[in-house]
């Protein structure tokens, strides 16, 4: 791949468009060494890797607005060729130069309060470390208010006429654009946080607030109240519910100690189990859909109680939500872990094909492999993505798949005063045995879409296409009209316009076992892409049960020295410069237009107690 990060990255506007289309082209890398089986010994056997891309199938884009206007665009401040090899995770930086940067700094702090689960209910006990006063708001260029704060309401005229953006405008403006080919959220008190803080790799990164959890039901969007603050200012409960409400919460905080009031529900779902706790309907639908966030149909009790559970534990860590999002993507994550590898002396190689694993026949180990130059690189283990293997050594795998659809939007699905909000909505299936979808709205404060737009992803297990899966939840929240077309119905004047979007199926290869792999050797590991649940858990377990395997008497992920403290076995000890020198290029300050966003999560990391 000429890009890092795999399944896990981000994109420009222009980026993306190259992305969408090689795979529609599904374009295959070429040999340079055609005889490269020649170089294989007799005391050898190959296991044979692919040399393209098939996990992402039924990729389909659609713009609605005029192409013809951008064909003689470019796209501002576009850069050379990308280099062959670095010597960084610097996917920003080499896998999209252009793409707007953050400042290299530390990011992501331990709060100094207590986050009591009893008290997690509370929202707010726990915040995020607000911003400098005054410091600008990089949608408007006006200085942000602290945190907590509403911003002022705009114009009538402005709230009634939104600014109409045109497909050349976002073609022009493609590098403020850093679209993830997978959506995820990071719960504040999840694995990956905990793995950040430890392994100080947070100080690559920032992060933003989810600020909203939002339900739709009976045909419209609205926000969910979430914390005690949260609940009893809520206008949408009554007295009574807010009780019924905070009663159940507080009983999923505190589930083991009542152990006889979910006993006779263990072999039941969720939802009846809800349906017994004397909940009204709205109650039901929200814990079900925006708290819990579990399937209606297939979730257990014990599973919908302890999601809850977790979601409460989240909540007052770092904000009012219990997740986080990190600026510039989710492809920064990868970038961040990459960065710290670098400067430790990580090496990176890009359009740098692998042909096939070397198999020693008499141990039956890998010893090496064999790039497309038909050069050998040896090593003691190796550690291939999922993706990698060919269909022989694959056949008896079964793998799901993921419908992804990603939206560039005029508007938010939930308009408000503040324009920069990072909403999470859960969508009930809209047919009956079709899955829940996962929608998180994007606003340009994440550094991942231009101003006056919003970035819309939308996730669900696939049960068909990716366009014959999601375009029915589409449908209903936003409007597909062209720039071209009268707006007929005063609903569809409502709902935010769809610019440009695409769908595709990805593969999802977690959660298979070693075992279905075949004539693997024991010191090749299987890594899986993507999953489709919403939080990063999954993947950092994978990663410490392989690093387990392969190192048993060392710890996963340890807090790193000082680079200028590092002694190399090679060489002389490291000085203050050589310690910086492996490090991929920082990112330059951005602009006040670009600047931090409200609600970013700043400090000096402290621990990794959750």
């Amino acid at each position: 791949k000429n890009y890092y990060g795999g399944n896990w990255a981000s994109f420009s506007f222009s980026g993306l468009l190259s992305w969408i289309k090689e795979k529609q082209q599904k374009t295959e890398v070429s040999d340079e060494c055609e005889d490269w089986r020649k170089l294989i010994l007799e005391n050898e056997e190959v296991i044979s890797l692919n040399n393209s891309d098939k996990t992402i199938e039924h990729v389909e884009d659609f713009c609605f607005g005029n192409q013809d206007s951008a064909e003689d665009v470019e796209e501002a401040g576009a850069l050379s060729k990308l280099p062959l090899f670095g010597s960084s995770g610097a996917q920003g930086a080499a896998q999209d130069p252009e793409k707007q940067s953050a400042p290299v700094e530390n990011t992501l702090a331990e709060p100094a309060a207590s986050s009591d689960p009893a008290s997690a209910t509370g929202g707010n006990e726990t915040e995020v470390t607000p911003e400098r006063e005054g410091s600008p708001d990089p949608a408007s260029g006006e200085p942000a208010s602290d945190v907590g704060e509403t911003e002022a309401a705009p114009s009538e005229s402005a709230a009634q006429e939104p600014k109409k953006i045109t497909y050349a405008q976002i073609v022009r403006e493609g590098r403020r654009f850093n679209i993830d080919l997978v959506s995820k959220l990071l719960y504040s008190r999840g694995l990956l946080i905990d793995l950040l803080i430890k392994s100080n790799v947070s100080r690559y990164a920032e992060f933003k607030n989810a600020t909203r959890i939002l339900a739709f039901r009976e045909g419209k969007v609205e926000q969910v109240p979430c914390s005690r603050a949260d609940v009893f200012n809520s206008k949408q409960l009554t007295m009574v519910e807010k009780r019924l409400l905070m009663k159940f919460l507080t009983f999923c905080l505190e589930y083991e100690q009542h152990p006889d009031e979910y006993q006779d529900y263990e072999n039941r779902t969720f939802a009846e189990f809800l349906g017994t706790r004397k909940l009204t309907p709205s109650l039901q639908h929200f814990i079900l859909h925006s708290i819990a966030m579990v399937s209606e149909t297939d979730c257990s009790t014990l599973d919908g109680i302890q999601a809850t559970k977790k979601f409460l534990q989240c909540l007052g860590r770092y904000g009012n939500t219990p997740f986080l999002f990190p600026l510039y993507g989710q492809g920064e994550i990868p970038q961040c872990f990459c960065r710290m590898c670098a400067v430790f002396g990580g090496i990176y190689c890009l359009r740098h094909s692998v042909q096939c694993l070397v198999v020693d026949k008499e141990s039956g180990r890998c010893k090496a492999v064999l790039d497309h130059f038909g050069q050998r690189i040896s090593a003691n283990y190796f550690v291939v993505e999922d993706s990698f293997l060919s269909e022989s050594t694959s056949k008896n795998v079964c793998y799901r798949q993921i419908s992804r659809a990603i939206l560039i939007t005029d508007q938010s699905i939930l308009k408000t005063d503040s324009e920069q909000q990072v909403s999470i909505l859960r969508m009930p299936p809209v047919d009956s045995g079709q899955p829940a979808v996962c929608i998180i709205e994007l606003c340009s404060s994440t550094m991942t879409c231009m101003k006056d737009s919003y970035l819309v992803h939308l996730t669900c297990p696939s049960s068909r296409t990716a366009r014959e899966d999601l375009e029915p939840v589409v449908q209903k929240l936003f409007s597909l009209n062209t720039e071209t077309e009268e707006e007929t119905e005063n609903e569809e004047v409502e709902k935010p316009r769809v610019l440009w979007a695409v769908y595709f199926n990805m593969r999802d290869s977690s959660g298979i076992d070693r075992s279905s792999y075949d004539r693997l050797p024991s010191n090749v590991y299987v890594c899986s892409g993507p999953d489709s649940a919403l939080g990063n858990d999954c993947a950092v377990r994978q990663a410490e049960t392989i690093f387990q395997e392969m190192f048993p008497t060392e710890e996963f992920c340890p807090p790193p020295p000082n680079p200028e403290d590092t002694v190399y076995d090679e060489e002389e000890p490291a000085s203050e410069d050589s310690g910086l020198n492996n490090a991929p290029e920082t990112k330059p300050e951005p602009s006040p237009e670009e600047g931090s966003s409200e609600g970013g999560a700043t400090g000096e990391p402290e621990s990794s107690e959750g």
